[in-house]
């Protein structure tokens, strides 16, 4: 029949049936350099698409004739319920993609009944976004030079009533990402290609840049350039990033957050354990969605022997390339407490504002359920190793 397999072109969300659609539609919404800032990752993106293959080597395996009715999504994420097993990642910018982005994906997360992690260098102040979304909220930190914004950041975000504190610690040396550096001739200046593109996107210039003023980096305003805008940011940025960054720090950092601690960016068990060693509440298995260190490790690949090393001392978190209800349900069956979600739900932000993000929410948790009856499981908790395979007699997974 001609009408199948075509490629996905409407505009319209409830048309998306997967995370891909949603991709797809929040590509034709904005300008090319303002979606490579969101999809480039490092150098020749081997990490990125590593996190991918990574993910679809593992096969599940069903157990058959069981009563699924009962099935449900509860679980429990650093000690408290959460209505599913997913976290809103930390990502910055976000108001190049919506106005109003991180409130968007705050009040988003809160709805659903899941926690959301504002960035260091989000374009809402973090105070706005408490007092506007609620809901479990998480801060992420990067440690940069002036170790004064971060401990500002500490003591706002304690006051505001942000549950836990996610660490960056990848990156010290900031990631090459040559897609997104592509659009730009100098840092805040587009190419003039890229300046045509934009006049492509009336709607995005208008409510992006001109309704609403050039988005700002709000919690960083008294230590950065009046000037800077996230308009070519990933050039300018990495400036302030500080290379010495060492597991000293977490002592600096506890003296300063009273609260939960995560690392973020943890790929070896090594690490793991002086993690676990050093007292903090949990970890990230990550690689930065890819845009750090190329050819690198997939999260998915090591998270078996981390957790079999710590998993009983603090909560083992992932992230990295996960699309589909059946990755995350992959990444639970080898130990991890909930998944990060970075591109997934900025595909949904961009494609649609809030009706967006709730579709690729409501993608997910609806696919992770199927997924869960069609593996005989009723609950998340129920998930194992033995549910998995690898696809390839030669794939060696630990812990499978």
């Amino acid at each position: 029949m001609p009408w199948k397999r075509r490629p996905f072109t409407s505009r319209r969300l409830r048309r998306a049936l997967n995370i891909a659609d949603l991709r797809d539609i929040a590509r034709r919404r904005v300008p090319g350099f303002v979606f490579e800032y969101v999809e480039s990752g490092a150098e020749d993106e081997a990490t990125v698409t590593r996190n991918r293959a990574a993910l679809e080597e593992l096969r599940l395996v069903p157990q058959t004739l069981v009563d699924t009715s009962a099935r449900h999504l509860g679980t429990t994420i650093l000690g408290r319920p959460a209505s599913a097993p997913l976290v809103i990642a930390p990502t910055g910018l976000n108001g190049l993609l919506h106005f109003e982005g991180d409130v968007v994906l705050a009040r988003a997360a809160a709805q659903l009944g899941i926690p959301y992690t504002l960035s260091t260098v989000s374009t809402t102040r973090l105070e706005e976004v408490a007092s506007r979304a609620g809901g479990r909220l998480w801060m992420q930190l990067y440690v940069v030079k002036e170790r004064a914004i971060g401990r500002e950041i500490m003591q706002r975000a304690a006051a505001a009533g942000y549950e836990a504190l996610v660490f960056t610690t990848d990156a010290n040396v900031f990631g090459n990402r040559e897609w997104d550096q592509r659009g730009y001739r100098a840092p805040g200046k587009p190419t003039v290609r890229a300046s045509l593109d934009a006049l492509r996107h009336p709607r995005w210039m208008w409510e992006v840049l001109l309704r609403h003023g050039m988005p700002r980096f709000r919690n960083l305003e008294p230590f950065v350039p009046a000037n800077l805008t996230p308009m070519g940011a990933s050039t300018v940025i990495p400036r302030l990033f500080d290379a010495t960054i060492c597991w000293n720090d977490i002592g600096w950092i506890r003296e300063h957050w009273q609260g939960k601690l995560l690392l973020k960016g943890v790929l070896s068990v090594a690490d793991a354990e002086r993690a676990a060693a050093l007292g903090v509440d949990g970890i990230v298995v990550s690689n930065h969605g890819g845009r750090q260190l190329d050819h690198c490790v997939a999260g998915v690949e090591m998270l078996p022997e981390i957790k079999a090393a710590v998993g009983t001392r603090l909560a083992v978190l992932i992230d990295g390339g996960f699309r589909r209800g059946n990755d995350v349900v992959k990444a639970l069956a080898l130990g991890a407490e909930a998944v990060l979600l970075g591109r997934a739900t900025l595909y949904g932000l961009i494609a649609g504002g809030a009706p967006g993000v709730e579709r690729a929410l409501g993608i997910l948790t609806t696919e992770i359920d199927r997924v869960l009856g069609q593996l005989g499981c009723n609950s998340v908790a129920e998930l194992a190793p033995r549910h998995l395979r690898p696809a390839r007699a030669a794939a060696s997974v630990p812990g499978i």
